[in-house]
């Protein structure tokens, strides 16, 4: 469909506002709004645009693992963010520096991306694309 432009945002279920929002506050986003609505939901925003909703209806307060990621069953749906970066160097010194690890590193193709967990267990991926490499 022509008509999609782009993704407006990406929710996330956590357990625990404050936490996640200090952890996404360190990567740069800043907190828009909420707990709002029905569900409730909380709004954070980057500058360059990526906006995540928190869904705040966790029934279990308990930390699990991630049942897409960290099962040797392959459930369907989506596994990660990945966040478009332009220099991996500094986003590595600037998480390591957080103390938040860095749980795998790939180079494919001329592309290098990386992958970090939030405090609820989800993926996101820092990618470096094949093409910024060209000049």
């Amino acid at each position: 469909m022509k008509e999609i432009t782009r993704i407006n945002h990406v929710g996330l279920r956590v357990r625990d506002l404050s936490i996640s929002q200090a952890f996404y506050a360190k990567l740069g986003f800043e907190f828009i709004a909420g707990p709002i609505g029905p569900e409730p939901v909380a709004i954070m925003e980057h500058p360059s645009g990526v906006n995540i909703n928190f869904i705040l209806n966790t029934s279990d307060n308990a930390v699990s693992d991630n049942i897409l990621m960290d099962h040797p069953e392959k459930h369907a749906g989506f596994t990660h963010i990945a966040l478009e970066i332009t220099d991996p160097d500094q986003v590595e010194q600037h998480l390591e520096s957080l103390g938040i690890r860095i749980t795998e590193r790939v180079e494919f193709g001329g592309a290098r991306f990386f992958f970090i967990r939030d405090p609820d267990g989800n993926v996101l991926e820092f990618h470096k694309p094949a093409s910024q490499n060209e000049s």
